[in-house]
């Protein structure tokens, strides 16, 4: 009888450790919820089960804080793989379609990881720089890693890149729709609460900037979906927006590489970061 092995978690040295805590990744994550929750199963399971809502800001911190985990973590993040995993037993519903879904159905939860891979490309060619191809296969390669740790079985997820993009545009054409949570994510009116533990002073003026923050928000989410998912998905974007969305990357890029590491890295990731030096 053979035993399973633990899988193992990310180490430094890893493209994840270099994205996954850098603060532009807070501009891409957007991008993979909307992916995600295009999908009318795991759509229905957030209109039914989560807080984004009643708690926005609380949602993200949390969802942040264990995606940290799972790169940063090292033998931590193996049980917090555990702990989803648990906390998604309880997940399940029926969707638009009158379709049962759970959220441990291994290709809901393979599709949810999976989204990561299309953006993360995506953002690193605006804001960042563009992956070369050994890289694009090594970012793979770390993201089936990370897939075990969370507990996802490599039979439900293709194994190379080669693999992975006709799966993507079958997923797309076949799957993704422009669910009720598709629609709240990409609405520019949508309201949004100020940040827990706001000061007098940005409370008083968040009426006013609200509404721009949440545009710049939309476009960024917007700009970093693949164009198949936009087509699908009936988000329009046009030349003149993705002028802006490369204009608006350059001056990321510059700001960022002008920042110390304190402001730079998320603080889980600069502690792992720290440590390891």
């Amino acid at each position: 009888m053979t035993t399973r092995t633990e899988p193992e978690p990310l180490a430094p040295g890893s493209i994840l450790w270099d994205i996954a805590g850098d603060v532009r990744l807070l501009l891409s994550l957007p991008a993979a919820a909307v992916l995600q929750v295009a999908h009318p199963a795991v759509g229905a399971g957030v209109d039914d089960h989560s807080v984004f809502r009643t708690d926005p800001w609380g949602r993200a911190r949390r969802s942040l804080d264990s995606l940290q985990l799972w790169v940063y973590g090292g033998d931590r993040a193996i049980e917090e793989g555990r702990r989803l995993r648990r906390l998604h037993r309880a997940i399940s519903g029926t969707d638009s379609h009158g379709r049962a879904y759970h959220a441990l159905t291994p290709a809901h939860y393979a599709w949810v990881h999976a989204t990561a891979y299309p953006v993360f490309l995506r953002a690193a060619r605006y804001v960042s720089r563009p992956l070369t191809p050994l890289d694009e296969r090594r970012l793979y390669d770390e993201l089936l890693q990370l897939g075990r740790v969370l507990g996802i079985d490599d039979r439900d997820i293709p194994q190379t890149p080669e693999e992975f993009w006709p799966y993507f545009d079958t997923m797309v054409e076949n799957e993704l729709e422009r669910t009720v949570v598709v629609d709240e994510l990409l609405d520019p009116r949508r309201p949004v609460p100020p940040p827990p533990g706001a000061g007098a002073l940005l409370r008083r003026v968040w009426p006013l900037l609200r509404a721009p923050l949440v545009r710049l928000h939309v476009f960024v989410t917007v700009g970093l979906l693949p164009p198949a998912a936009r087509e699908r998905l009936g988000v329009a974007w046009t030349p003149r927006q993705e002028r802006r969305l490369r204009r608006l990357g350059a001056v990321v890029r510059t700001v960022v590489r002008s920042l110390p590491d304190r402001l730079r890295y998320l603080p889980v990731a600069r502690a792992a970061r720290s440590a390891a030096r």
